[in-house]
């Protein structure tokens, strides 16, 4: 994925997992400060293995059926750097539409999200710096699947 995409894909993680966290209970929700969320159904059996020119490189399992997780295994290297690791057993599923949102089981503000729009299906994290070898979360971006395929997504 070319970096412009990795950074417009994280920019709106961020922007909703910012939205979903500032929100407390009973407060009521501002329409226009979050992105528009398309409810399209995910159904995916999806792997992406990849490695970019500056040594990003990821492995993703992603399987959904009927807009819940049914397998993820997410593994990606920031460079020579470190990486980040998630797997399904770590974390249970609290929404399913319009997008699917799961959270960490340890009760920790990590969160993992799952979006879809015609082209592309988004796997993307908020909140999970512990996953993540010291000083590279901020480098470690979101993994986007072409849904046709189930291979990683181009654009």
């Amino acid at each position: 994925m070319h970096s412009c995409a990795r950074i417009t894909v994280w920019a709106f993680a961020s922007l909703l997992a910012g939205c979903a966290a500032t929100a407390g209970p009973g407060a009521p929700s501002a329409p226009s400060a979050r992105a528009p969320e398309p409810d399209l159904p995910i159904a995916l059996a999806a792997q992406c293995e990849q490695t970019e020119e500056d040594g990003f490189r990821e492995h993703a399992r992603l399987v959904v059926v009927d807009n819940q997780v049914r397998e993820l295994s997410w593994k990606l290297w920031v460079g020579e750097k470190g990486g980040c690791t998630f797997e399904l057993e770590q974390f249970r599923q609290t929404r399913s539409r319009p997008s699917i949102e799961l959270a960490e089981r340890s009760g920790s503000a990590c969160r993992l999200m799952v979006w879809r729009v015609p082209a592309r299906v988004t796997l993307a994290h908020a909140g999970c710096e512990q996953q993540c070898s010291p000083g590279i979360y901020e480098e470690a971006w979101p993994v986007m699947f072409d849904p046709g395929t189930g291979g990683c997504a181009t654009r």
